[in-house]
């Protein structure tokens, strides 16, 4: 069983406060984490069970009842559960009587979006990151901070890494032993998200057109958003490619990443970025084995910067820092792939690349966030193919993509 990040923040999350929800994708690993850490003191229970959610569906505040010290999984099939809970916790307030679960994001539906603000911690668990699967405890965040990054000893390079990207981070893909049989699996996960899980939350127009929009957004991995394009796609209109995107958001299939921004400088692209929160799933819904990615390795970009996006999601589930992620472009086409910033204000820069060797030109978009920072610019680095770490200047390097879990 591997241990992972989120298990400490969770026990933390427990001790002090009444409702702690785990929300992320399906079959990331948080039955198996919450069957864990219910094991002697929890009752579980789980909404995947027909019978158990027409009794939650039912009588929502007769269910609750009488429940302490209790594990809800799957809470967004019953969304109506928050608040015979709120209820249940507006009367008795002590830490830890509520461990929930989630493959939806509940708290964006409008009828419980605010029952249980100030009474709920919650958690995001997405799959395994590099580093949980390798059994290390990742310092790669402090460590870029504060510019203390160094080569990689055994650092996975050229087909390794493209062995790992394709991978991905889901526990039941990764125990398979072949890929073609890890792509089945990914298959019929889509399959599950598109036919199930978004009718958990959602009414959608048209569900025969979901798998082919899935397609046109893993082929758009990487890239600004462009709602009426991919609405066209599957000919539905600017607002409903935009909702369907908020869905498939929402099941965590998908993320949209904000534009970092400053009030000084008016010559920046404000466009949110999309990425597949699964380089595994992307690289199935594109079609992409290893064999087509070694022999074009120009398809191997836009996989490589989605996976080094949710392993940056990963770790920050396991520091203490407070960070949030963005993207940086400006009118001149000068881009940073991830901007991370503390809540002090400063900033780190990373750049991804699938190449074994980095230019000085490889840093413009870097320069151009040191200079729209200034000060709070910590410090910039190009992630890339390769074991060396190598300084560019000020506050800029090369380092390896291990660097992430090593």
């Amino acid at each position: 069983m591997f241990e992972r990040f989120v298990e400490r923040r969770a026990k933390e999350a427990l001790s002090d406060t009444p409702v702690v929800l785990i929300v992320g994708p399906r079959r990331a690993g948080k039955t198996t984490l919450v069957r864990k850490m219910s094991e002697d003191c929890r009752t579980y229970i789980t909404l995947d069970d027909q019978t158990v959610l027409e009794a939650a569906r039912s009588d929502p505040a007769g269910f609750i009842r009488g429940l302490d010290k209790v594990v809800i999984d799957e809470i967004q099939r019953a969304p109506d559960l928050l608040l015979a809970i709120k209820k249940a916790v507006d009367e008795d307030y002590r830490p830890g009587r509520f461990l929930l679960t989630g493959s939806a994001n509940v708290l964006t539906l409008p009828r419980v979006a605010d029952s249980l603000a100030g009474r709920m911690e919650t958690i995001r668990m997405l799959p395994l990151a590099r580093a949980e699967i390798e059994g290390r405890q990742p310092t790669f965040l402090e460590r870029v901070f504060s510019g203390k990054l160094e080569s990689a000893k055994g650092a996975a390079v050229g087909d390794d890494l493209v062995h790992l990207v394709l991978l991905g981070g889901f526990p039941e893909a990764i125990s398979r032993d072949s890929e073609r049989r890890r792509q089945d699996w990914a298959r019929s996960y889509l399959t599950s998200i598109l036919t199930r899980d978004l009718r958990d939350i959602a009414e959608i127009e048209k569900l025969t057109e979901l798998p082919k929009f899935v397609r046109l957004l893993a082929e758009h991995s990487g890239q600004l958003i462009n709602y009426s394009q991919l609405g066209a796609g599957i000919n539905v209109t600017y607002k409903t490619g935009q909702r369907y995107v908020g869905l498939l958001e929402q099941v965590f299939l998908i993320a949209t990443v904000q534009p970092w921004f400053t009030n000084a400088l008016s010559r920046m692209v404000k466009t949110p970025k999309l990425h597949f929160l699964d380089s595994g799933l992307l690289a199935t819904a594109r079609g992409l084995t290893f064999d087509r990615v070694t022999g074009n390795r120009s398809t191997f970009g836009a996989l490589l910067e989605s996976f080094v996006f949710a392993e940056v999601l990963k770790l920050m589930t396991a520091t203490d820092m407070r960070l949030s992620a963005y993207h940086f472009r400006d009118r001149d086409a000068r881009e940073v792939d991830i901007v991370l910033e503390r809540d002090d204000g400063m900033i780190v820069g990373i750049e991804v690349k699938a190449s074994a060797t980095v230019k000085a030109a490889d840093f413009g978009g870097l320069r151009a966030l040191a200079e729209a920072c200034g000060k709070r610019f910590a410090s910039g680095i190009v992630l890339y193919d390769s074991t060396d770490f190598v300084p560019f200047g000020d506050r800029l390097a090369a380092a390896p993509l291990s660097a992430l879990w090593g």
